[in-house]
């Protein structure tokens, strides 16, 4: 018995990958900028399907996820980038592969991009999100507009994320660009700070401090609003008269990581399978020309508003005029 048992630990020392105890034999990296629940989701799935790899999910706002790129380059430790919005992935294309080998007509044609260096997987969709038993205890009504939210008694109720941090908060700003003109609307966000509890790092912010009852107001995300209304938060959906303003996000291998298989397998883990899983469970919002997905509690006929002329070059050029 004790040579028997000699043998095995001794096969365990010399063979670890196919005996005791598994042995993480790649590791791919993946910069994220997606919800803490659905980044523990995406870690979940990974690794049920890829025990033997170490995957490793960095969460980044969406600006610092775009400048850590930018600034590292080609040397970066990033393998994937996943959930960049399309105004920072068109500054970075250079970084990325060529992505035309995959098939690219399951999606809506407006959302692919000529340069096929990156491939579509999210339509974030904003909204007004209430927490209605705040504004109740505080005898204050339901705003109706953008103006009313410039009202005195909303002064510390309102959070918004930041748009040169936030690609949620960045769509807002550029929604009302596109509605009232680039002056009216800087103007507008001037006269807005002061009643600004918060300009958040994240666009998450705002529906996190209306759970905890920090806020009553928060430009933010449907999906996330929707997300907590299901799991028993007292919040609402409203959209102002200018519609829900969205961004697109999409996913790009970094150039020459794609020659790596593990990188590859990761890639396209994420491409069929958990775009899709992100879709029936969390962000529903359409991507795809003939799927669409229901959710309970989401918004439908959402009127979304125009965000047309959103290039990297118009996202740099408003985000230099940012000054809060």
């Amino acid at each position: 018995m004790k040579r028997v048992i000699g043998l095995v630990l001794a096969l365990c020392f010399l063979f670890p990958a196919a005996g005791c105890g598994r042995q993480k034999n790649e590791k791919v990296i993946i910069y994220l900028s997606s919800e803490e629940y659905r980044v523990s989701y995406f870690q979940g799935r990974l690794e049920e399907e890829f025990p033997n790899y170490e995957i490793v999910l960095e969460y980044l706002p969406t600006g610092t996820h775009a400048a850590k790129l930018e600034a590292e380059g080609l040397d970066t430790d990033c393998d994937i980038s996943f959930e960049l919005d399309y105004g920072y992935l068109g500054s970075l294309e250079g970084l990325f592969a060529d992505l035309s080998a995959y098939d690219s007509s399951p999606y809506l044609d407006e959302l692919i991009p000529e340069s096929k260096k990156y491939i579509p997987e999210l339509r974030n969709g904003g909204c007004i999100a209430i927490n209605r038993q705040i504004l109740d205890q505080k005898g204050l009504p339901v705003p109706e507009t953008y103006p009313d939210l410039l009202k005195e008694e909303y002064k510390g109720l309102i959070s918004m994320p930041n748009p040169k941090a936030s690609g949620t908060g960045y769509m807002f700003l550029k929604s009302l660009v596109n509605a009232w003109g680039e002056d009216q609307a800087f103007a507008y966000f001037d006269a807005l700070t002061p009643n600004i509890l918060q300009y958040t790092s994240s666009g998450s912010g705002p529906v996190n401090a209306l759970v905890q009852g920090e806020a009553a107001i928060g430009l933010a995300m449907t999906a996330q609003t929707v997300t907590e209304i299901n799991k028993g938060a007292g919040l609402e959906i409203y959209f102002f008269e200018e519609g829900s303003p969205y961004s697109l996000y999409g996913m790009a291998m970094i150039k020459g990581k794609e020659e790596r298989l593990a990188v590859r397998e990761v890639f396209e883990f994420f491409l069929d399978t958990l775009v899709v899983e992100d879709k029936e469970r969390f962000f529903p919002e359409k991507i795809f020309k003939d799927r669409d997905f229901v959710l309970e509690n989401y918004p439908s006929e959402i009127p979304y508003a125009d965000m047309s002329g959103d290039s990297s070059a118009e996202k740099a050029r408003l985000l230099e005029k940012w000054d809060h």
